[in-house]
């Protein structure tokens, strides 16, 4: 005898076949998958925008740089998006309350921190055509120059983030700042 799948089908492999469906159950059905150290969960899988539930419980150090905006709503909880505009600049803080909306413009260096384990945010962005770069930087604590900066083609962010954390944490050359010779601290710094 079959079993039932007791998860709905969300993201069909046939767009014609896309339903709309309770976002809360969504997330209630992926909440597992919402942890650090990304805490992203992809909605829709093959679409021209990048649709993805947040969690909390993340405090990230990198900085993302989008060539595309970012939409961001914070359905529960509230966040804080540190933004580095300028590099040799100290990053500043920007919350996101619960309920609250904002759109990041193109190419602004920010760091979504997410503490509150219970917080979800919805993250709208672009699909990038192949060519089109993000780049993640460290910045330096004391001089806040950049420490260490990667570019890929993101496919699949909460599937391609986790590799260049890794990397850049246990590599105590990628985390010494060119600039004053600063070894940041890796996973543990927070902003």
């Amino acid at each position: 005898m079959m079993q039932e799948n007791p998860m709905p089908e969300y993201d069909p492999a046939d767009a014609t076949a896309r339903r709309p469906f309770a976002l809360m159950q969504w997330i209630d059905d992926h909440r597992a998958e919402l942890t650090p150290p990304v805490a992203n969960k992809q909605v829709f899988r093959e679409a021209d925008m990048v649709i993805m539930m947040v969690g909390g419980g993340n405090e990230r150090n990198d900085f993302h740089e989008d060539p595309r905006e970012e939409f961001f709503y914070q359905l529960k909880g509230d966040m804080s998006l540190w933004l580095w505009p300028e590099e040799g600049s100290a990053p500043f803080e920007m919350p996101i309350r619960e309920g609250e909306i904002y759109l990041l413009p193109p190419n602004l260096k920010h760091s979504p921190q997410r503490p509150d384990p219970d917080s979800i945010g919805l993250v709208v962005e672009y699909q990038r055509p192949l060519g089109e770069l993000d780049a993640f930087e460290w910045p330096c604590p004391t001089c806040h120059r950049v420490v260490h900066r990667v570019e890929i083609q993101v496919q699949a962010i909460d599937k391609d983030l986790p590799p260049l954390f890794a990397a850049f944490h246990g590599d105590e050359t990628a985390r010494t700042c060119a600039s004053c010779g600063t070894v940041h601290p890796g996973k543990e710094y927070r902003l």
